[in-house]
């Protein structure tokens, strides 16, 4: 008996995708189990729009998801609104979404089935954490006015991580960011927080951690209601800010954080003050200070007049020793309340200016620092991509030194080299 080989460079039958679609539809549509059909599970998502009420349908269990449809027309004939974390049981008929090659159920009927597994878990995790106390708003610990470094839990490859580094390099110029990265979706994102955390608790280096990933459906938000990042957030060493990206609801990892905020962007805006209204503020303090001075020599001008004036109605003699006193005593008060409003302007002046001062990079470059650069201006960071022979331009405080690569030693071997981003 002999075999022929399929000839694969021409195949019998090709089907476009809008063919295997109307081929798979068929099948679903026309099965009679399927045209009518009862369904139990947890709504884990709903959202209403004005042509039905859209929703998932989860088995807790098997981490499998159903999309459902409830047509407008045929709201008002359910025995009950399927809500979030309810257990349902759904009559219904399979139908294909050719557009998106999704399967969906639309619903004809919808019954109760008892508290939600998944709502009920929450629920019984979130009071057993409660009782022991990791929720008391008296653990809450206040965040530094002015961090010099910051952690960001979350994935490189989230719309969350640009977000952050962003709106830190506006509001914070100079700030260090250092990147723990974690999953925040799927089984293994606890394992993966968790463990990122911890990073960032070795390392040493960041004051504030930020928790963060971008919106998405309620079931792939689970990752932060397991109770080992409920935990680890609780134990960590530095304050953390949780910016998960969700509106509905308050996950565990919101409810033990020292501060929780709904957008990865307002986590960043929180962790750091912006250096630009700080010199807004001070020149407007500086503004009031000149106003308030002016203001209070007009004042004396005018009462010198007056009693300039009272002078000359009264007795020479007798006049002169009225307004000599009164004038001591109006130049006495005068300076007084002139010195110590202009004390008190100064100082606060000169802590704002010893901010801004410690803040500028040229007085990092003072202090005998240098910035490297390539010769497209490109600024170095790391010895990784560079060669001997190399050309480079080093910035001083006083002007730029043009130098030539002759030699690379790595870090440890006496020349030390920090970076201010870089991944742990």
């Amino acid at each position: 008996m002999s075999f022929t080989q399929p000839n694969l460079l021409f195949p019998p039958t090709v089907l476009s995708v809008g063919g295997l679609t109307q081929y798979i539809q068929t099948l679903l549509e026309q099965d009679e189990e399927l045209m009518q059909v009862w369904v139990t599970g947890e709504v884990s998502s709903a959202s209403q729009h004005r042509s039905g009420l859209f929703f998932t349908l989860q088995d807790p269990d098997e981490r499998v998801a159903l999309r459902c449809i409830v047509w407008a027309s045929q709201l008002e004939k359910l025995s009950i609104l399927p809500v979030p974390g309810e257990q349902v049981i759904l009559l219904g008929r399979i139908r294909v979404y050719p557009q998106r090659g999704e399967y969906q159920l639309m619903v004809w009927q919808a019954l109760p089935a008892g508290e939600g597994l998944m709502a009920l878990r929450y629920r019984q995790l979130r009071d057993r954490l409660e009782a022991e106390g990791l929720f008391d708003p008296a653990r809450k610990r206040l965040l530094p006015p002015h961090p010099q470094t910051i952690a960001v839990v979350t994935s490189p490859q989230a719309a969350a991580w640009g977000d952050i580094q962003r709106t830190l390099s506006h509001r914070y110029p100079g700030l260090r960011v250092l990147l723990s990265p974690a999953l925040v979706q799927g089984d293994q994102a606890p394992d993966s927080i968790v463990a990122a955390i911890e990073r960032v608790q070795k390392d040493g280096r960041a004051e504030v951690l930020i928790l963060s990933r971008g919106g998405g459906a309620t079931e792939d938000m689970a990752c932060f209601n397991h109770e080992r990042v409920v935990r680890a957030i609780a134990e960590c060493s530095i304050p953390v800010i949780a910016g998960i990206g969700h509106q509905r609801d308050e996950s565990l990892a919101d409810l033990v954080a020292d501060v929780h905020v709904h957008t990865p962007t307002a986590a960043a805006q929180l962790a750091v003050p912006d250096l630009a209204e700080l010199y807004t503020e001070h020149c407007q303090r500086l503004n009031h200070l000149i106003t308030a001075g002016q203001t209070r020599l007009a004042l004396a001008q005018n009462q010198l007049q007056h009693q300039s004036r009272r002078l000359k109605r009264l007795p020479l003699e007798r006049q002169l020793v009225q307004e000599g006193r009164a004038i001591a005593h109006l130049k006495q008060q005068l300076i007084q309340t002139v010195n110590q409003q202009l004390q008190q302007r100064l100082t606060h002046q000169q802590l704002l200016a010893q901010k801004l001062q410690s803040l500028d990079p040229r007085a990092i470059l003072q202090r005998g620092y240098a910035i490297a650069r390539r010769q497209n201006g490109q600024i170095l960071r790391t010895i990784a991509a560079l060669q001997e022979g190399d050309d480079l331009t080093l910035q001083l405080s006083d002007g730029q030194v043009k130098v030539q690569v002759r030699e690379i030693m790595a870090a440890g071997t006496g020349h030390e080299a920090e970076s201010e981003q870089m991944e742990l």
